[in-house]
């Protein structure tokens, strides 16, 4: 399986929320912006390493759902979302 990040830059992102309806890990954060929560999906037994700072918010995952994530950067109307592999 791939690891890829997903990357949310803070400062681009609008509160759309466009995300949240491709991807269940992307939840509404404290600050009215777009955050991931792994444990969020009600679904999946999702695990990733997430860290949010006053920037961005990135997290790191090891699963088969790079997909879901690349729909939700694409529907953000702002860009503010990246999605790439990385490597082990």
């Amino acid at each position: 399986m791939p690891r890829y990040e997903v990357t949310i830059e803070k400062d681009a992102c609008d509160g759309i929320f466009a995300c949240l309806t491709r991807d269940p890990r992307f939840v509404e954060g404290e600050d009215g912006l777009a955050t991931i929560d792994p444990g969020a999906d009600p679904v999946y037994d999702c695990e990733g390493e997430v860290t949010d700072t006053d920037e961005r918010v990135v997290a790191t995952f090891d699963d088969d759902r790079i997909e879901e994530a690349k729909q939700a950067a694409t529907a953000c109307p702002t860009d503010a979302i990246v999605v790439e592999e990385v490597d082990r």
